[in-house]
Parts: structure tokens; sequence; C-alpha cells
């Protein structure tokens, strides 16, 4: 049975193999062959710190079966200036051989983190392109809200649509 908790600095390599298998498959298409071709487990791996707690800080909950981590999601505070008191789902990724099974759904319990640090409501932005994601997000109750940004990923530029979700 999969269990849900808190990610530890041990998990941080698996963590990163979920991370890199999701865009390598998710984005492609969407993003540069070449530019996920060199992403690398080892390099994301020596970013994450999950060893840090607080509400101002990222907390990430990772998605277990039998030891080996099948997806994780990340939240925080809002990094939107215009919405500087919600709070954010930074990432959520499930790796691609556990698409369909529950997974993402399960992750969503990140919201009771969110709504424990205070916040009434949660954002998450989503590639404009990620049509899986964004179908996914739609049908946990998130609704676009009409901001868009672009965010730089290799040479590419790429748009991204915002969306939010109620969380009483």
């Amino acid at each position: 049975m999969t269990e849900v908790r808190a990610a530890t600095p041990q998990d941080a390599l698996g963590v990163a193999r979920v991370h890199v298998r999701s865009w390598q498959v998710a984005y492609r298409g969407l993003v540069a062959q070449d530019y996920l071709d060199r992403l690398r487990p080892a390099d994301k791996a020596s970013r994450y710190t999950f060893d840090r707690s607080g509400p101002e800080m990222p907390a990430t909950l990772i998605a277990v079966e039998q030891e080996e981590i099948w997806g994780f999601a990340t939240t925080g505070p809002s990094q939107d200036t215009d919405l500087p008191n919600l709070r954010e789902l930074w990432a959520i990724y499930v790796d691609p051989q556990h698409w369909g099974q529950g997974v993402g759904r399960l992750l969503m319990t990140a919201r009771d983190r969110l709504r424990g640090d205070g916040a009434r409501e949660a954002l998450l932005w989503v590639f404009a392109g990620n049509e899986r994601a964004r179908r996914f997000c739609e049908i946990d109750g998130w609704r676009a809200d009409g901001a868009r940004r672009t965010e730089a990923i290799g040479d590419l530029a790429m748009e991204e649509v915002r969306y939010r979700c109620a969380l009483i």
C-alpha cells in the first residue's frame, strides 16, 4: 500500500529521479529534447533541502511503495507578489510508470499542510501546453484564474497558467 510521508534528506536522490523522469516524459515536445536529455537526478538532488521546517519553508511529501518513491509534492508560501498571503503547491510529480494509479490524488493531501499553515486558498502554476497536468488539476478542483507568466527553460520561453483552489 502506498504511504505518504514527509521527505527526509535521505530521499533526495529518489525524489530527483522522479522529477527528472517526469520532466523527460511529460514535457517531451514542449521543452527542447537536448535540454531534457541533459537532466540528471544527481544535479537536482544536490539542490533539495528536506531538513528545514516552518511555515515559510518549503515542505515535501513523498508517495512511497515498498521503499520506492513514486511521486512527490512540494508546498510553500506563495511566490506571487499579487497574492502574497496565499500558499502554493510548488510542485507535484509522479513517476510516469505510475501515472493513472491514484498517486497524484494521494499526493494532493499536501493541501492539508497548506490548510494547517492557515491558508484558505492555494495556487499552483502549470505549463500551458501540459494538457495532462491541466486536466488533472481541473478534475481535482483547481481553476485557472487568468494569470499567465513566462518562464525560461533552457533556450525556450515557456508560458505558464496559474490555478487556484479553495482549501475550506
